[in-house]
């Protein structure tokens, strides 16, 4: 009955702490995720700036990766 009683917030922070997953860590991985979403974007961005090579092509081309 004690269990009906807990929020549904209090019940996540409970089962995170049970897998090992403190809220430093969780700020950690949330940190890490946000950051490359922003090196994606930031990729794409980029990738839109950068003349295209003229149609007619092979269709596919190698690309050097960094």
């Amino acid at each position: 009955m004690a269990a009906e009683r807990k929020k549904a917030c209090c019940l996540i922070s409970e089962f995170l702490e049970e897998a090992g997953l403190d809220r430093a860590h969780l700020r950690t991985v949330r940190r890490q995720v946000l950051e490359g979403v922003m090196l994606f974007c930031q990729w794409q961005l980029e990738r839109m700036e950068r003349p295209r090579p003229p149609a007619g092509g092979r269709g596919s081309r190698k690309v050097e990766v960094e």
